[in-house]
C-alpha cells in the first residue's frame, strides 16, 4: 500500500454558515487537484464547529450553583464550567486546572472537548469565547459525503477529527470524532496470522490511525491546514454500524473509570 497525505491549500478561515465542500474544492483547484472515488477527507473539527456556528459567549451564561462550585474546585471560570456540564454526560476526573468528562456524544475527553485557541468573532474578548464540538460530527460527515456524491459523482470518505489526551500517555493526539463512507473498527477477529493461529482480539481503529496521521499534516497552532486529502487506503465499507460508535469502549469495559 502506498499512502499518501496532503494538506489541501488555500483553505479561508471559516465563517458561520460557510460551504465547506465549495471551500474545498476551490482550495484543491488552486493546487491543480481533484477529488477521486476512494478517498478520504480528513477535516479539523474546529472548522467544521465554526462553519455550523457552535460559537457560545460566555457573557450570555448563567453559571448554576453546582458549575460555581466545581469552577472554584478545578480553578475555571464557572461560565465555561457551566458549557461544559451542559456537553456532557458526568464528570469523570477533576482536579485544580483539570476537568475529565464524558461527552454526550459518549467519548472521554477535557473539558468537553471545548476550544477558546484560534477562533475570533468581532465584539467579544477571546477569554469570553467558546467553540462546542459539532451537534453531531458523524451526521456532519455524513452530510459533506452526499454533497460529494450529489455533486461529483464520488464515493469518498470523511474523518472530522480532534486532539484529545489519553489516560495513559502523555499528549494529545488526532483522534475521529465523525465517521462516514468507511468502517471506522476494522474487525480481524477470527481470522488467522501468517502463522495460521486464530487471531482472538485483532481490531484495528482505521479511523483514529487516519486521524492521527492527518493531524501531523494539520499542525496545532499556526499551520493552517484544516483539510487533509488521503489517498490510497483501502477503506471498508461499513458492514455494521456505521460512524464513530465502534470506536467508544463501553463504560462497562473500561477500566480508567
Amino acid at each position: 500500500m502506498e499512502l499518501s497525505l496532503v494538506p489541501i491549500d488555500n483553505i479561508p478561515m471559516v465563517e458561520p454558515g460557510d460551504d465547506l465542500l465549495t471551500l474545498i474544492l476551490a482550495g484543491l483547484d488552486s493546487m491543480g487537484a481533484a477529488l477521486a472515488d476512494g478517498d478520504v477527507l480528513v477535516l479539523a473539527q474546529k472548522i467544521v464547529s465554526k462553519a455550523e456556528n457552535r460559537y457560545v459567549n460566555l457573557n450570555d451564561i448563567v453559571p448554576s450553583e453546582a458549575a460555581i462550585k466545581l469552577g472554584l474546585e478545578v480553578d475555571k471560570d464557572p461560565r465555561k464550567v457551566q458549557v461544559i456540564l451542559d456537553e456532557s454526560n458526568e464528570v469523570v476526573r477533576k482536579r485544580p486546572g483539570v476537568l475529565i468528562v464524558e461527552h454526550r456524544l459518549g467519548f472521554v475527553a477535557a473539558n468537553a472537548g471545548i476550544d477558546q485557541s484560534n477562533i475570533h468573532q468581532a465584539g467579544i474578548d477571546g477569554d469570553d469565547l467558546c467553540l462546542l464540538l459539532p451537534l453531531d460530527p458523524d451526521a456532519s460527515a455524513a452530510a459533506l459525503r452526499q454533497a460529494i456524491l450529489d455533486r461529483l459523482g464520488l464515493q469518498v470518505a470523511v474523518i472530522i477529527n480532534d486532539s484529545i489526551g489519553r489516560a495513559w500517555r502523555m499528549g494529545t493526539v488526532g483522534l475521529a470524532i465523525g465517521v462516514a463512507g468507511m468502517t471506522a473498527l476494522e474487525d480481524y477477529i477470527g481470522g488467522e496470522d501468517i502463522y495460521g493461529r486464530e487471531l482472538l482480539v485483532t481490531q484495528v481503529a482505521a479511523a483514529d490511525e487516519l486521524a492521527a496521521g492527518a493531524s501531523l499534516v494539520m499542525g496545532q497552532t499556526t499551520e493552517k491546514a484544516p483539510v487533509v486529502l488521503v489517498r490510497g487506503y483501502q477503506a471498508k465499507v461499513p458492514a455494521g454500524p456505521e460512524g464513530v460508535q465502534p470506536l467508544l469502549r463501553p463504560k462497562a469495559m473500561d477500566m480508567f473509570r
